[in-house]
């Protein structure tokens, strides 16, 4: 994907991208959503968005990821498995510090960069190997489960702040594609933390919507229980 030189390059360079990922936000304006004032329709609450306290994975995530970066640079740098990684890590996390700053000043924009951020991500993911698995495979996951989320949810957003669908079309629109997304990539990847970050945004689109959308409230739960059984259904025997 990328000719960035030596393994050993390429190991630092996630490090230092993962690290400058962590520490963006403290570099641009707070980030609580896109600015209405960017859309022509007027949106009280993004559709399908999860209750605030979803967004606290970030920590998480960041952190496994630099402590992922940091084992790979120490220990791995040689790794044939996992510089095969490297470049498409680097593309999702160097996109990612600057995401927060086009979040704020373009809705179409970051939709565009999440896109681009999930799909590197996933390619790292699919290159990962099984050895290592909790430096690597799972922080990935985590990651690539959360991204797969909120890129439908952004979507979902920009559809409706846009009038090209109704708040509520757009609303399933997002939850479905998000849950056949999901789905699919928990079925073939069977990497726990995938599944887990699905879910938790799940949780977070019920807590927010049972009030106002009971039956899309409904949905995403039932989708949370249909992500649980593909992460942790056995794979067959080959």
């Amino acid at each position: 994907m990328l000719d960035l030189g030596t393994p050993r390059l390429r190991a630092v360079l996630v490090l230092l991208t993962s690290i400058g990922f962590a520490i963006s936000p403290v570099f641009t304006a707070p980030f609580t959503g896109f600015d209405p004032a960017f859309f022509s329709v007027e949106l009280e609450f993004p559709p399908v968005q999860p209750a605030g306290y979803a967004f606290s994975i970030w920590g998480v995530i960041y952190l496994w990821l630099i402590a992922s970066a940091a084992y790979g640079f120490f220990k791995r740098r040689d790794d044939i498995g996992w510089d095969a990684t490297r470049a498409p890590l680097l593309v999702s996390t160097g996109i990612g510090v600057s995401w927060i700053a086009v979040a704020n000043t373009s809705p179409i924009g970051a939709t565009l960069l999440i896109y681009a951020m999930l799909i590197s991500a996933l390619i790292a993911l699919f290159r990962a190997p099984t050895r290592d698995a909790a430096w690597l495979r799972l922080p990935l996951g985590l990651y690539a489960g959360w991204l797969s989320a909120a890129s439908f949810v952004s979507l979902a957003t920009v559809l409706a702040g846009y009038g090209i669908f109704s708040r509520e079309a757009a609303g399933w629109l997002g939850l479905l594609g998000a849950l056949a997304f999901a789905a699919t990539l928990a079925n073939n990847l069977r990497v726990p933390s995938y599944g887990i970050a699905v879910i938790w945004a799940l949780a977070g689109v019920v807590l927010a919507h049972w009030q106002s959308d009971m039956l899309l409230a409904a949905a995403a739960f039932g989708g949370a229980g249909a992500i649980l059984f593909y992460t942790l259904r056995p794979r067959a025997a080959a």
